[in-house]
């Protein structure tokens, strides 16, 4: 008679379990990243009465004979499922689509989310606003000029230095492309203004020296007269400071640099196809190998360097002794041999020839940044540049189950949970990152007021065998009348 009344007891006890977890599920309907929770029930011992027996020839087994003793909870499971995304439009904010988990750290401990409202603190970090724990990730390096992020390397904070400069970048490497018109007309000895501006090609782009100091690059071509060739082009480099005074420039071809009577000039040649063949310039410097360039140097005109050099906002390579010249170079591409396609070319076709590219840039400020998917943190400055400033990694586990919640959305590792596969985005299974949006709740509301009646009605059903089970026991202490 008492086994009816504990496991009534039982179910009881833990049906209000259920019912804790249901109503912690939907609490949190609307808590970002939020992942419901999960009762399951197990049967108790049972009380054995009498054992089973094997058949024999005389009669079959016999089935053991067992009163189960009520029921207990099985497992409280975190069901880490998908939840939805919400745009915000706050470019802070990242939504992890796909598995893994954020990684942030207080102190020397480490937290794992999948709530991503993060913001800038006071120092530029990248953090968790409600509780100040550090966003993780790796920060990006600068070598020789050039962004890496190292993602096999230790991760740490992620800073974003709003404001911060960007130092100026010299001019290394100019490319021109495009098409010079075989049918220019050839400048005769005696020329006219209006001969010399139909014979001449003009190429022209700004371009800077190491102190973010702006010059003029132009690349003249003229029809060559030697020979009577039609396939060779006469090329002179001109560099002009802020006033529009021309700075002498040196052209060298093959490590071969021009003679002083011909400083800043070269020759292209065509072949009959339109294609290039080979530059060269009047020293006998040669170039006729695959990709076609020449080097330009020049002295930094004096004007241009400031008497107080900030090591932020200058390479400390063009630092040099007080009172120094400076010579910056730089190099010219012009094209691959035999190839049309982003090269200077010969065709019977309107001129187009420019300078497509050059790599300096004045000093910047940062401006403002973006988060793409790979988590990586591009930041945008004033001087038109984009760098990459770090990128934010991601957890995942073997069984993301076994992670002990620790409040504030977070989680924690523990000895069945494995330890965290640390990584960037789309590596080893890890899902891609939506910058602008938040995940989610997964809780279903209709799943939870259906769980919350079958919890009740199973509450309901335990407090009925309580009371029978009291009646019966009523009934035997009455036996004596």
């Amino acid at each position: 008679m008492m086994r009816s009344l504990y496991a009534g007891v039982s179910g009881l006890q833990n049906h209000q379990t259920r019912m804790d977890v249901i109503g912690n599920n939907i609490s949190n309907v609307n808590t970002t990243g939020f992942k419901r929770g999960r009762v399951n029930f197990q049967d108790l011992l049972s009380q054995t009465q009498a054992g089973s027996s094997r058949p024999n020839d005389r009669v079959g087994g016999v089935n053991p004979q067992q009163v189960g003793l009520g029921m207990n909870i099985a497992s409280i499971d975190t069901i880490h499922t998908q939840g939805s995304l919400q745009t915000t439009g706050v470019k802070t904010d990242l939504a992890i689509q796909g598995e893994g988990f954020f990684i942030m750290r207080a102190g020397d401990q480490s937290f794992y989310s999948r709530a991503g409202a993060f913001s800038l603190d006071a120092d530029g970090t990248l953090v968790n606003p409600s509780n100040g724990m550090r966003v993780q990730g790796w920060a990006a390096e600068v070598i020789n000029g050039a962004t890496y992020v190292n993602t096999s390397s230790q991760i740490g904070d992620l800073n974003i230095p709003v404001g911060g400069k960007d130092p100026a970048r010299a001019t290394s490497a100019v490319t021109l492309a495009s098409n010079l018109d075989k049918r220019t007309p050839l400048i005769p000895a005696d020329p006219s203004a209006e001969a010399v501006q139909e014979g001449t090609w003009v190429a022209s782009k700004e371009i800077f020296d190491p102190f973010g100091g702006a010059l003029r690059l132009e690349v003249v071509y003229t029809r060559a007269t030697d020979e009577g060739s039609t396939n060779l082009w006469n090329g002179e480099v001109r560099i002009l400071d802020a006033e529009g005074n021309l700075v002498p420039a040196t052209v060298s071809v093959g490590g071969i640099a021009s003679d002083g009577v011909t400083p800043g000039t070269f020759q292209v040649q065509f072949d009959n196809f339109g294609t290039l063949e080979s530059v060269a310039n009047a020293t006998g410097g040669l170039d006729n190998l695959d990709d076609l360039q020449f080097d330009v140097s020049f002295l930094v005109p004096e004007t241009a360097i400031p008497d107080v050099i900030d090591p932020e906002t200058v390479n400390p390579a063009f630092v040099g002794a007080p009172g120094e010249p400076i010579t910056q170079t730089f190099s010219v591409g012009i094209g691959s041999v035999g190839s049309f396609t982003n090269s200077t070319t010969q065709y019977s076709s309107e001129s187009s020839n420019k300078i497509v590219e050059q790599d300096g840039y004045r000093m910047g400020y940062l401006q403002d940044f973006r988060i793409d998917q790979t988590g990586t943190i591009t930041g945008i400055y004033s001087n038109g540049t984009n760098r990459s400033l770090g990128q934010v990694a991601l957890a995942s586990f073997r069984n993301p189950g076994g992670l002990e919640k620790a409040g504030e959305n977070t989680y924690v590792v523990t000895i069945n949970s494995g330890d965290a596969d640390v990584g960037p985005s789309g590596v080893a299974g890890k899902g891609k990152f939506i910058a602008g949006a938040l995940e989610m709740s997964n809780v279903d509301l209709a799943a939870e007021f259906t769980d919350m009646i079958v919890t009740q009605r199973g509450f309901q059903s335990n407090s009925k065998t309580i009371q029978t089970a009291d009646q019966l026991l009523q009934e035997l202490l009455t036996l004596k009348r």
